[in-house]
């Protein structure tokens, strides 16, 4: 029995006897994998698994695995739920929707001994003593007229065979296509109790389980990306300009719902060119401006991202990661284009490189970053990843509370006149200079790519060159107080460390657990700042443990890396994945739980040594 499986009354779990059907058991944390080809529906039965889980008051992480095509393939997605507050997906599955024998094929080895697989007749051509076989597809068609209503089908049998409160399921059922036409609203309903029909005619026990309520009533679902939109229109954001890619384009297609009640503007750029030269144009004009894409617009986007730090502009710009290089795996979860954010373009100039863990962060941060783009005049790039940004968990609800707006060094009118002469490029302590929205009087300013002087005017100087290159530097170094601040989680006595940053948040977070209940306690250092890369809280948290696991999805471990470059640490060791998969807890639990028996030199002993630059890493 799995460990997330307990008995209703197991004091008389020995006591059943062929007259007494078996007491269902309950579950506390499960996972629902619905598997089938590209247009079957499963992203359907996993977003109706997840509104049923959240009205119930559970913690709902929903993840999916689909290919870069509108129909055939294999196509995946599972929704999970728990009692207690969850960000990961779950090793094992409880349950398998199968509407293609791939299902079986590619998700059998993850079922859990006290799972069961639901099949479509029509499809699953080896099925399993586990395996529920119902006439799915073939009585939507006979039925409904269209065998694409086998999801809500499925949906309605599951409820049966998982133990769901009948009158909620349905309930959930009537609001996902509510917006629908009348028709497809009531042929939903019908393909529900059709479903509930045909299970409850099934043989074998019903239900096989039921599963547990939870607390997490006031909280709502959301996606990093969902968030990151609602956080931009909040801090003041009121232009953003995209080209759809993927999974980027569900933060432009937010906006597009959202922005104009604000009297903002959404513009679908022809191309990611396109798309952030208008983003600098907006943000030069006075507007609070944001772009979004992944790996391969933000290639396109490299030339422009320069023209706003050589101009310093004050831009954000969000790059959903994906696997790559090329157009590489579209749909898949990966974080290597962090050496990309940090030193794409030609040229040296300061950019921030901010990354959110979990969906309230990328909101707070999407309103931080705002402050930050324009306090210190240069672009900011925030990074997200497939995962955080497509998939779906329970959140807290969204508030103003603390959100405020600091435009910097933006001259009114009247602090305008008050100048004896204009300077857009003025030489300052702090590195940044006034700047005014073009049309205000005696606020006119040159505006190039070109190295330039104090007014804008292209120029060779080598002592103004020198002046200006510290100008615009220095920057990195002097904002780091204004920088998000890293999250520590876990016993602050520990001598086991975790760094991570982006997804890697919820597995981590409950692999801390995991290991802990092993008599194993550690701490998380969560990184939001990126670069430049925080060593005045790093070097400190390393030197406070005996080993920290730095983990990422990438191939060369390119945080660790980075790291390593500013901080000289013996103490640091990679857990990288690069499948396109998502890490799950006990990935990254075992594999520490090998290192420490593999090196009796990481049981906790003396403070490594550790040392950086008193300087900032040389900023």
């Amino acid at each position: 029995m799995s460990e997330s499986v307990v008995a209703a009354h197991p004091e008389h779990a020995s006591q059943t006897t062929p007259s007494q059907p078996p007491v269902a058991r309950v579950l506390r944390d499960l996972s629902v994998l619905t598997g089938g080809q590209g247009g079957d529906g499963t992203l359907t039965v996993s977003d109706l698994l997840a509104r049923y889980f959240h009205a119930q008051g559970m913690y709902v992480y929903n993840s999916r695995s689909v290919l870069s095509r509108i129909r055939g393939g294999y196509a995946a997605a599972s929704s999970r739920a728990s009692v207690e507050p969850t960000m990961a997906q779950k090793a094992l599955q409880d349950v398998i929707v199968a509407f293609h024998q791939d299902a079986i094929t590619f998700g059998e080895k993850t079922l859990s001994a006290d799972g069961f697989i639901l099949g479509d007749e029509k499809v699953v051509t080896n099925p399993g003593q586990n395996t529920v076989l119902l006439p799915i597809s073939i009585t939507a068609a006979s039925k409904l007229g269209n065998p694409l209503y086998k999801n809500v089908i499925a949906f309605g049998a599951l409820s049966v065979l998982m133990g769901m409160d009948r009158e909620v399921a349905r309930k959930v059922v009537e609001q996902r296509f509510g917006r629908r036409s009348e028709e497809a609203r009531a042929k939903n309903l019908s393909a529900f109790d059709i479903g509930v029909e045909l299970a409850a005619k099934s043989p074998g026990p019903k239900p096989r389980f039921s599963v547990e309520r939870g607390t997490a009533k006031d909280q709502v679902l959301l996606t990093g990306n969902q968030a990151l939109a609602y956080g931009f229109v909040v801090g003041g954001g009121r232009f953003f300009a995209g080209y759809p890619i993927t999974p980027a384009t569900p933060v432009m297609e937010t906006l597009m719902k959202i922005l104009p009640q604000y009297h903002g503007v959404v513009r679908q750029a022809e191309d990611e060119l396109s798309a952030i030269n208008m983003t600098l144009g907006a943000a030069y004009a006075g507007a609070r401006a944001m772009t979004a894409t992944s790996g391969p617009g933000f290639s396109l986007m490299t030339e422009a991202l320069g023209h706003a730090g050589e101009a310093e502009i004050p831009v954000v710009i969000t790059d959903c990661q994906r696997v790559g290089p090329s157009t590489g795996e579209p749909t898949r979860n990966e974080q290597s284009d962090l050496f990309h954010a940090v030193f794409a373009s030609h040229g040296e100039f300061p950019r921030f490189v901010l990354a959110p863990g979990f969906p309230q962060d990328a909101y707070d941060i999407g309103i931080q970053a705002l402050n930050l783009a324009e306090k210190w005049q240069l672009p900011i790039i925030l990074l997200l990843d497939q995962a955080l940004g497509e998939n779906m968990q329970t959140t807290p609800r969204l508030t103003l509370k603390g959100v405020s707006v600091d435009r910097g060094k933006l001259l009114s009118q009247e602090a305008l006149d008050a100048l004896a002469a204009y300077k857009r490029y003025e030489f300052t302590k702090d590195g940044v200079s006034p700047r005014t929205i073009p049309g205000m009087k005696g606020g006119q300013s040159q505006v190039t790519g070109n190295e330039h002087d104090e007014w804008g005017h292209v120029s060779v100087n080598v002592e103004n060159r020198k002046m200006m290159m510290a100008k615009r530097m220095t920057r990195l170094r002097l904002a780091k107080p204004d920088l998000p601040p890293p999250i520590i989680w876990g016993d602050e006595k520990a001598r086991v460390g975790f760094i991570g940053f982006g997804c890697t948040f919820g597995p981590i977070r409950e692999a801390q657990g995991l290991l802990k209940r092993k008599g194993i306690s550690s701490r998380f250092y969560q990184a939001r700042t990126l670069w430049p890369v925080p060593i005045e809280t790093l070097a400190p948290f390393l030197s406070s443990v005996d080993v920290v696991f730095v983990v990422e999805h990438n191939f060369m471990g390119q945080f660790a890396r980075l790291i390593r470059s500013f901080v000289t640490a013996h103490n640091i060791e990679s857990i990288v994945k690069y499948d396109g998969s998502s890490f799950v807890a006990e990935e990254i639990a075992g594999h520490v739980e090998q290192m420490m028996k593999e090196h009796a030199s990481y049981v906790p002993s003396k403070t490594p040594i550790v040392t950086y630059e008193s300087e900032g890493g040389g900023f």
